[in-house]
């Protein structure tokens, strides 16, 4: 179990350098007449998130989730895809990547590396379903799989939505620049 509290902690820090990234961005976004929007949703994502990590480790620690090698190690090769995945979207959105919905007028839609297959519009939303269900399962913990997963989808119709309407205001029109 220590390796795996290790891996929820670098996780942790993973998400806290995206926040820094994405404090940079915002700041590069607003210079340029950025509008944020949504922001009712966001503190919601935040918990959620928060609640993510803190739930792998309470689950597998009170409940005494075993490690099940032919669950776990799958697991974690997802968990790392949707690692490469994340990174892939934040280079190719540059500075226009951000944890909130900040949307720069003007700017042409980013058709860039996992952005350039039309139908998956929404590749960081990926990663984070992917991760949110494979995280818990890499030392099974599947009530946090399954909680944060259920909750995700429900947040993900009105993050998604945002998002759209956000850039529908735009000439740009629905692909999102800000997953």
């Amino acid at each position: 179990m220590p390796w795996y509290s290790l891996l929820i902690v670098l996780v942790g820090l993973e998400r806290l350098a995206e926040l820094v990234v994405a404090r940079r961005n915002a700041k590069w976004s607003m210079a340029r007449g950025g509008v944020v929007r949504g922001q009712g949703h966001y503190p919601w994502m935040v918990a959620l998130h928060t609640g993510l990590l803190a739930g792998c480790l309470l689950e597998v620690h009170l409940a005494d989730r075993p490690f099940v090698p032919a669950l776990g190690w799958p697991m974690l090769a997802l968990v790392v895809a949707a690692q490469a995945l994340r990174w892939w979207c934040i280079r190719a959105l540059g500075p226009r990547w951000n944890t909130q919905v900040i949307v720069v007028p003007g700017l042409p839609l980013v058709t860039s590396g996992p952005y350039r297959f039309s139908r998956l519009p929404h590749p960081n939303y990926v990663a984070v379903a992917v991760e949110g269900a494979a995280l818990p399962l890499v030392h099974g913990a599947w009530v946090t799989a399954l909680t944060f997963t259920v909750l995700n989808a429900a947040l993900m119709v009105v993050r998604i939505r945002c998002e759209n309407e956000a850039l529908a205001t735009l000439a740009d029109g629905p692909r999102p620049a800000t997953s």
